[in-house]
């Protein structure tokens, strides 16, 4: 059974235990680029939420799974807000999907 992860600073994603999901903690780049292969590499999560802020220092190793089915990466605003880079990636695969814009 495929899990759900999410990656990012603490005070973005504790929240997101109490829904039952695994949350990493990373704080800086490094240890969220150790973090995110560690994940993609156990091929147990169908889904990885990461905060817009990490994914801006990963976007290299997100766009290696940009074309695959598994996992599904999916950016969210942090506690330092939203940089858009969340929406832009959501309105590009439903482009990709249906085939137009549909805003």
């Amino acid at each position: 059974m495929y899990k759900v992860a999410v990656l990012g600073d603490r005070d973005s994603i504790y929240g997101f235990a109490a829904l039952g999901l695994d949350v990493f903690y990373a704080d800086d780049s490094s240890k969220g680029a150790e973090i995110f292969k560690e994940l993609t590499s156990r091929e147990q999560y169908s889904i990885i939420y990461i905060t817009e802020q990490l994914a801006s220092d990963l976007t290299h190793e997100i766009e290696k799974y940009s074309y695959k089915p598994t996992p599904a990466i999916i950016l969210i605003p942090g506690v330092k807000g939203n940089t858009g880079e969340g929406i832009r990636a959501v309105k590009k695969s439903v482009e990709k999907a249906v085939g137009s814009d549909i805003i």
